[in-house]
């Protein structure tokens, strides 16, 4: 039997039965095909597309046409193919934004398990069941096509292998994402993930994957990448200079986001492992190896941030007030720094308390640091600068074990260190907190839907 969380995380991720969904109920896919004046090529699309499901996906689906605003023909199609085909369905948005329409229909889809794709059908449809599959299984929260795999099969034009291989770089080198294709139009995602990671997305248009994908990957979400063949479109209306410039600001946007913790990333954490008896093992310390880890590589970079001020400080003052200078805001922005990267601890909450803690710890190291100068100074008189780096170093490799076993134990603690078997997810939950986000259910008709691809 499964474990209820509370609002505040993901519960852990159920294997959807064959039996759920139905002519009866609500599918089990919903797969959503933005468009925007695409009156010659939706048709085609939409039959190839529900051919394909009703003969090969063993479970009830849905087909969704999210119309971003079309002035041509493709509301009347769309409305045609709804009333002709079981299955389908139709929604109209006034205004453009292929991530627009996706967030729309997503949030309001009653399916577990959501996904879309470009009406060109670049991407062979033998990858859908490979793509959904681990989310229907339970394994996955977000899937992908990539054109970047090793056995992918791509057939496109330089000018946009160029584009698509430099734009993973840029998200590689300035984001540190891992996934290898941000741009495919081939996605899926389980429906208690969008619930919860959407409204964290702010594009509305092409930059909506990659910044849905960024948030989930530093969420710890787990990610499934699907290698596929693909065939350019020659005929594609994407306008690239803007899109590319587009894309660019919201990397920027992002990454300073991320930065500052501005982002509640916290709410899309998962339980350890999906079986509830995997969440009574004990004895096992929380990330210890992780955490030593990343406070040495902090606690190395402000040791070299403290000496460069020590040495600047010095050159107008002593030796003392240099220290004390110094250490003070190397202090602060190495508490900062393991706040973040070492223990996780995302958001401003608590920011102020965090660094007011960490200023205690600080007066601990001060006053090693500042005993071991006094020390130098009363044995030698007049120590030269080396020697006193040397002093300092050795000093603040003591205060930084000191350093890691307080922000450890109680600047930083493990809530759940002293309760090894207890987990966020098995704390009880009111029914209140249960309905947070509710996905309201919306008409099989025609709806208002806002995006363009």
């Amino acid at each position: 039997m499964r474990t209820e969380t509370p609002w505040s995380t993901l519960p852990a991720r159920d294997h959807l039965l064959a039996g759920v969904g139905g002519a009866a109920g609500a599918p089990v896919l919903d797969v959503v095909v933005p468009v925007y004046n695409e009156e010659k090529d939706l048709e085609p699309c939409v039959l190839r597309l529900h051919e394909h499901l009703a003969r090969t996906f063993p479970y009830a689906f849905r087909i969704t046409v999210a119309d971003n605003a079309s002035t041509d023909r493709t509301p009347e199609v769309a409305q045609r193919l709804a009333r002709s085909l079981p299955g389908v369905r139709s929604f109209r948005l006034e205004e453009k934004g292929r991530g627009r329409a996706l967030r729309t229909v997503w949030t309001h889809s009653d399916a577990p398990v959501l996904a879309y794709m470009d009406v060109d059908l670049s991407t062979d449809l033998n990858a859908l069941l490979p793509l959904v599959a681990p989310l229907i299984s339970g394994h996955s929260d977000l899937a992908i096509g990539s054109r970047l795999a090793r056995s992918s099969r791509v057939v496109r034009g330089t000018k946009r292998e160029f584009i698509s291989r430099a734009y993973n770089i840029i998200l590689r080198s300035s984001l540190a994402a891992r996934f290898s294709d941000a741009q495919c139009g081939f996605k899926a995602i389980r429906r208690e993930v969008a619930q919860r990671l959407l409204p964290m997305v702010e594009d509305t248009g092409w930059f909506f994957d990659t910044e849905m994908l960024v948030l989930a990957e530093r969420a710890g979400l787990r990610i499934h990448e699907v290698p596929v063949d693909w065939v350019d479109d020659p005929d594609s209306t994407v306008h690239i200079v803007r899109t590319a410039t587009e894309d660019l600001k919201g990397v920027w946007r992002v990454g300073r986001a991320l930065a500052v913790g501005a982002l509640p990333l916290d709410r899309l954490a998962r339980p350890f492992g999906d079986d509830p008896r995997d969440r009574g093992i004990g004895g096992v310390p929380g990330g210890l190896a992780r955490q030593l880890v990343g406070f040495c590589v902090v606690g190395a970079l402000s040791t070299l941030f403290y000496l460069a001020l020590y040495s600047l400080f010095r050159l107008g003052a002593g030796p003392q007030l240099a220290n004390g200078a110094a250490l003070l805001v190397s202090a602060v922005a190495n508490t900062a720094a393991n706040r973040r990267l070492t223990f996780g601890v995302r958001g401003r909450g608590g920011a102020v308390r965090h660094q007011a803690q960490g200023l205690v710890v600080f007066a601990i190291g001060l006053a090693l640091t500042a005993g071991s100068l006094a020390a130098l100074g009363a044995a030698s008189g007049s120590p030269s600068h080396t020697t006193e780096l040397a002093v300092l170093i050795a000093a603040n490799l003591a205060a930084t074990a000191l350093r890691f076993l307080l922000f450890r134990a109680w600047v930083f603690p493990d809530r759940d260190r002293g309760n090894p078997g207890a987990s966020p997810a098995a704390a009880p939950v009111t029914p209140a907190a249960r309905a947070v986000v509710p996905a309201p259910l919306v008409a099989e008709t025609t709806h208002d839907l806002r995006n363009a691809r």
